[in-house]
């Protein structure tokens, strides 16, 4: 390893926040810059809180486009787009295009595998120890069928599961109904995912943070970043509203708001902010011990200690971070399709969260350093497996700081590939 070395790390998400964990933990100098107050309520902390091996194909994927149309169409759908608000859409659209097709799964899906799976070691490592108790369940995750049709297509990709080495099976209605007895459902069948855990991303970004504390990490909450200063192949400081920062070596994690700082670096990462809403009821009718996907609802459904959570929708609409009440209806109603025993009316006094995920137009995250300068580094564009591949990002970019071989290759996840 090489010397220890002073490290600036922008943004105080979940990706963030693990690579400065385990930068600490390699005994380098790390100060984090966070927009946000202490107490953020950003995309790390409302999300589904799911570890999910079994999302190995990435969102770019054949039928996704035509998919996408369909759905725009139902003000209450899981998928709409506010163009006039998205000066880079159109470039964003077209690389989606591109991307979608079976030979980019075929490449990718053993990246995102290996990926995920390297990250869930990572919570399991984490969770034995005692100053890291986040509530991880170890139960799988189950893809909840309302009609025959989403079956059918979902066992097509367990049958992909398996032949990557990742374990599914497929379920009848009474299979499902024996797999999680604690919550009656009404569906065509599932596909049960053995190795996908949940947790309290709320806890486990508590305890990732009081450690990055107890370790001596720097931590600037409320600093708004306005851009970088560069001489020649070099970042040499972060421009704040607190005056200009320095280290040896930068990485970006600004999650939503990495592209504009990105940009004025001259670097092309394109990327849209894909907003989704989640709902947790304090006290549910039914409380399942398995974390679930309503398939055709596009909603995640996770149970978190006495809680259940309920999250969904991508909106691509810029850095708004306003409610749709209608997206937010369509999560509610589609809850009693699959849940019975629910009813839109417990969710009336439930607080509505939002949040931005970083999206790339390939479905893979930027993780990586760029050619363009030495010493800046990217960890962004996770899309929906932000809390899922956090870990693992977090450990990838300590070793490039280190000057180590990274555990993964990265070539398909490279910051440079639209360059």
């Amino acid at each position: 390893m090489a010397s220890p070395v002073s490290t600036i790390i922008i943004g105080g998400g979940v990706i963030g926040c693990c690579t400065a964990y385990y930068a600490m933990l390699k005994g380098h100098r790390v100060t984090l810059v966070e927009r946000a107050p202490r107490s953020q309520n950003g995309c790390s902390m409302g999300n589904g809180g799911m570890i999910v091996p079994s999302h190995f194909i990435p969102l770019a994927a054949p039928g996704m486009v035509s998919l996408g149309m369909r759905m725009i169409m139902n003000p209450e759908g899981p998928f709409s787009i506010r163009p006039w608000a998205n000066p880079g859409l159109a470039e964003w659209s077209w690389l989606f295009y591109r991307s979608a097709t079976k030979q980019h799964v075929e490449r990718c899906a053993p990246v995102l595998r290996d990926l995920n799976l390297a990250s869930r070691r990572c919570y399991e490592e984490l969770a034995d120890l005692p100053e890291m108790d986040f509530g991880l369940v170890r139960k799988g995750l189950l893809m909840l069928c309302k009609t025959q049709h989403a079956l059918d297509e979902e066992a097509k990709a367990a049958e992909m599961a398996n032949a990557l080495g990742v374990p599914a099976e497929v379920l009848s209605p009474h299979a499902t109904a024996e797999r999680d007895p604690a919550i009656r459902m009404d569906v065509a069948g599932s596909v049960h995912f053995p190795l996908d855990c949940h947790f309290v991303p709320g806890r486990f970004m508590a305890a990732i943070i009081g450690a990055l504390e107890r370790g001596g990490v720097n931590l600037l909450w409320s600093t708004e970043v306005a851009g970088c200063r560069t001489d020649g192949r070099r970042v040499v400081a972060l421009k704040t509203d607190a005056g200009d920062l320095t280290a040896d070596e930068y990485v970006l994690a600004g999650g939503a708001w990495s592209q504009g700082l990105a940009r004025g670096l001259g670097l092309r990462l394109p990327m849209q902010a894909g907003k989704g809403y989640s709902m947790t009821l304090p006290s549910p009718r039914q409380l399942p011990e398995i974390c679930s996907i309503l398939t055709e609802a596009r909603v995640a459904v996770t149970p978190m200690g006495s809680a259940l959570r309920f999250a969904g929708t991508m909106e691509v609409g810029g850095l708004d971070q306003s409610v749709n009440s209608a997206r937010v209806r369509g999560i509610v109603n589609s809850i009693p399709r699959y849940f019975p025993e629910f009813h839109a009316e417990d969710f009336g006094d439930a607080p509505v969260w939002v949040g931005l995920r970083p999206c790339s137009p390939d479905g893979m995250p930027y993780i990586g350093r760029t050619s363009r300068y030495d010493n800046l580094l990217i960890g962004t564009g996770h899309a929906m497996m932000g809390m899922s591949l956090g870990p693992v990002t977090g450990q990838l970019l300590a070793q490039l700081l280190s000057a180590e071989k990274p555990l993964l290759p990265l070539d398909a996840v490279s910051p440079d590939r639209w360059s």
